[in-house]
């Protein structure tokens, strides 16, 4: 019976996630965000070329590390959707604007921040630019 309950118990520790899967950064990634989804567009000889989720937490070396995602020098990263993709914008659409340029001075002064692109598809005719600069 001993040996029955120390088999099933180095079982349960080597299908843990705490063990060789600890320091994957997808068991981490915060609800309603994959992988797969696009953090920007680049374009590239012409083309439009999508970044992922897993590639950016690649290039910052991410992992996850006591159920929080970090990059390699530790700092915890955030996930921001951005604003901004409008066909015809709100009328306080430059509040807006910077509203969530105050939102990310804030957080980056904590965390490392992933800024989810507002257009996966890469068309820049939909993004408003920044606030104008007061005189």
């Amino acid at each position: 019976m001993s040996s029955l309950f120390l088999l099933s118990t180095a079982l349960l520790v080597m299908l843990s996630p705490s063990g060789a899967c600890a320091g994957n950064p997808d068991t981490c990634l915060p609800a309603g965000i994959q992988s797969t989804d696009v953090v920007a567009v680049r374009v590239a000889r012409g083309k439009a070329v999508t970044v992922t989720v897993a590639e950016k937490l690649k290039e910052l070396k991410a992992r996850c590390r006591k159920h929080k995602l970090v990059d390699s020098e530790g700092r915890e990263i955030r996930f921001y959707q951005l604003i901004g993709c409008w066909g015809n914008p709100p009328d306080d659409y430059q509040q807006q604007l910077e509203r969530q340029a105050t939102e990310l001075a804030k957080l980056r002064k904590r965390y490392r921040v992933i800024e989810m692109t507002c257009d996966p598809s890469g068309d820049q005719r939909m993004r408003a630019g920044p606030p104008p600069a007061n005189p």
